[in-house]
């Protein structure tokens, strides 16, 4: 695990045990996009999840001087130290599923990125829509979920650990404001202990991989603290197991600035309150919104600036083009890095 120990994270490392229930020039690819006074821990990250699914298309990435370049390379050449990978269980096309993930997860670590494994529990994607039960889990109770839950999440990261990839981070779940594989794990007022034992079912089983990771429990919409505490007050009062809490933040641009201070006010707030860290593991914004450059300064700027959160990830951010019908990449319709990235991984 890189660059863990410095004299900010000491001074903080109180909070990590009572978790668990407990205008700057922008730099380009001449750099590794760091300074002399940069906190070196805090994370920078791209979730590039989609990356070998675009690669076997056709998809090509360009530098900033529109010469060919291989994205994760160009990706650590910017600035950005760390790399997100989601996990599905059984996806049809295999993108997604543990094989690709490290292939992936391999290549970055070869590259020297900290990594970031995204467990959705899911065939397909999970979030505040749906968290779908897998296939082959679907007649599962309570009791064979947890161990599913625990079995998946060890197979994947063991299978990591066995090509010497190190892993950071570790959700278990992806925005699961209502909890994770439903109806078994739905989370209400009526019903907060089922979704608090199997993030625990995940949390005991990262740690017996990989004990030093971070386990995050994550949430959407970073901007409405009561998302967040309405979630993880049921979770603490069951007992729940984590480390880190997580959130998403996806700005309009006509209301960046106020969804941005909100979104840094709550990392305060949450911190504080459930005594843990916090992180920003999903960012985006339209790649062609002028508001873009400014709303990663303020955003990445202001995490910096709180001890307690750990860093910021951009989310495919190497989308262009239209793939996939996403619009919040940041690389512009010729392949090459916006402005908004470019600020973003320098800072």
């Amino acid at each position: 695990m890189r660059n863990l120990i410095s004299i900010l994270s000491i001074f903080f490392a109180f909070s990590l045990s009572a978790c668990s229930g407990t205008d700057s020039t922008v730099n380009t690819e001449s750099g590794n996009g760091t300074s002399p006074s940069e906190n070196i821990n805090f994370a920078k990250g791209a979730d590039v999840s989609w990356l070998t699914e675009m690669e076997a298309s056709g998809v090509r990435f360009y530098d900033s001087d529109g010469k060919p370049a291989e994205c994760l390379a160009l990706l650590r050449r910017l600035g950005i130290n760390a790399i997100r990978l989601r996990v599905w269980v059984d996806p049809t096309d295999g993108w997604n599923g543990k094989e690709d993930v490290i292939k992936k997860a391999v290549r970055a670590h070869n590259l020297g990125f900290r990594l970031m494994i995204d467990f959705h529990y899911s065939d397909t994607w999970a979030d505040p829509g749906k968290q779908n039960i897998p296939a082959t889990w679907q007649t599962y109770d309570l009791t064979r979920m947890k161990q599913a839950v625990a079995m998946h999440t060890q197979e994947v990261l063991q299978a990591l650990r066995d090509k010497g990839v190190s892993v950071e981070w570790v959700q278990v779940g992806n925005e699961t404001a209502t909890g994770m594989l439903w109806e078994v794990g739905r989370y209400s007022d009526s019903n907060q202990q089922n979704f608090a034992q199997l993030v625990t079912s995940g949390y005991e089983a990262v740690k017996k991989v990989f004990p030093a990771s971070k386990v995050i429990v994550h949430v959407d919409q970073g901007d409405k603290l009561g998302r967040f505490t309405w979630l993880f007050d049921g979770l603490k009062k069951q007992g729940a197991k984590w480390d880190v809490i997580g959130m998403s933040l996806y700005p309009e641009p006509t209301m960046w600035q106020q969804q941005t201070n909100d979104c840094l006010t709550n990392i305060k707030t949450l911190s504080q309150q459930y005594g843990c860290e916090v992180m920003v593991v999903e960012v985006g914004m339209s790649w062609d919104a002028v508001q873009a450059e400014a709303f990663m300064r303020a955003m990445t700027g202001g995490a910096k600036n709180i001890p307690q959160c750990l860093g910021v990830f951009y989310w495919e951010p190497q989308c262009y083009g239209g793939w996939k019908g996403y619009t919040k990449g940041a690389f512009d319709k010729l392949g090459k890095p916006t402005a908004a990235f470019l600020r973003f991984a320098a800072d």
